[in-house]
């Protein structure tokens, strides 16, 4: 009971490690993707933290089990090295030994993976899906920063306003360049730049919005072209898009689990599959981690990282491309995302009892020699 607190304090120590790692590589690349958008006017800044808790659950799932493998790998390597492991399969500690101990946190990373797998992760999805939803309802007018340009209609908007009341109902100092693209070939044809002292929103009953500029100049032409066209306003009105709010959750990652369950559709089958392949998952790099931890204390304990971790890579990749095979049809259901998990079940079982049958063979031709001789 000692030695297995041990080996499974050492374990979690190492996993919460890698784990912690690779979770802020990870939100960090998504968290600048969010930003880049905040700063293009597509994304309220104020709802950047509340996507990222949504996404949390769907980054863990995945990160957790490749924690878990390079945990086992770097911590088992590390006892395998300080010749700590050597000690202990003096004391009768085989490989299946510390397999059947290496089990027990595999469980409770397996339970929590499939906690996020199949229940939070969905939810967390939907509600990005509903906040992303909220966003494209937006106007402009709801996204301008006071002092900072913004890109805006995919490219061909810049606005800009120098103060911003807090209720978002009066500007100052606008600026507007805007692309005009024609309707029929969608080819640039010429640019229009709207300047004003003051500006406010205006609602029509219809629920149009209007952006109303005050005491400003119009101007069309094309750039490196003398011919520009100069207007000056007193008011000028410009339409905002009509917000077109759409809560409904097409993908199929945000539909609860429960719904996936006895579905003909073959896409939902596949994301059923999906889900619960994730927590199997765990168990299965288990099997493949505890033999690719032994290393030789001379070769070092990185010698089999590498190796192992083209093998988890060929294990995902595997499954992702036969989740994409199912989603079209090439895949019985039957036979699913199953077939893969049982590739590498029968590689990992090989690993582990390849060592102990290699030495049993050699000790039987030895007795056989001898016996010859």
């Amino acid at each position: 009971m000692i030695v297995f607190r041990y080996l499974s304090r050492e374990l979690l120590v190492t996993l919460s490690a890698v784990s912690a790692v690779l979770l802020v590589i990870i939100m960090s690349g998504r968290f600048i993707k969010y930003l880049a958008q905040a700063a293009q006017g597509m994304l309220d800044p104020g709802v950047l933290l509340m996507i990222m808790g949504y996404r949390l659950p769907g980054f863990l799932q995945l990160i957790l089990p490749l924690g878990l493998f390079l945990g086992i790998l770097l911590a088992y390597g590390r006892l395998y090295l300080d010749s700590e492991m050597t000690v202990l399969s003096a004391t009768g500690m085989s490989q299946r030994r510390l397999l059947v101990y290496s089990l027990a946190p595999a469980a409770l990373i397996a339970g929590i993976v499939g906690w996020l797998s199949l229940g939070l992760a969905p939810q967390g999805v939907a509600e990005v899906d509903r906040i992303l939803n909220e966003q494209d309802s937006l106007t402009e007018f709801d996204t301008l920063v006071p002092g900072r340009f913004q890109t805006l209609r995919n490219g061909t908007r810049v606005t800009y306003t120098r103060e911003l009341t807090a209720d978002r109902t009066e500007l100052a100092g606008v600026f507007i360049s805007e692309t005009n693209l024609s309707s029929a070939t969608g080819e640039e044809r010429g640019l229009s730049v709207l300047v004003a002292e003051s500006g406010r929103q205006e609602v029509q009953p219809d629920g149009s919005r209007y952006l109303i500029l005050e005491n400003g100049y119009r101007y069309d032409g094309n750039p490196g072209q003398a011919n520009y066209r100069a207007i000056q306003y007193d008011t000028y009105g410009v339409l905002l898009p009509k917000p077109e709010v759409s809560v409904e959750l097409s993908a199929r990652e945000a539909m609860p689990t429960s719904e996936l369950f006895g579905s003909d559709n073959i896409r939902m089958q596949s994301e059923l599959q999906w889900r619960l392949s994730l927590p199997l998952l765990v168990f299965i790099v288990t099997l493949l981690a505890v033999p690719l931890a032994k290393v030789n204390p001379r070769q070092g304990r990185f010698l089999k990282l590498l190796p192992a971790i083209l093998l988890y890579m060929a294990y995902l990749a595997l499954l992702i491309a036969a989740r994409g095979s199912l989603d079209k049809g090439r895949i019985p259901p039957a036979l699913g995302l199953w077939w893969v998990h049982g590739i590498f079940f029968a590689i990992g079982l090989m690993m582990l009892y390849w060592e102990p049958l290699r030495l049993a063979i050699d000790k039987r031709r030895a007795v056989s020699g001898g016996a010859h001789a």
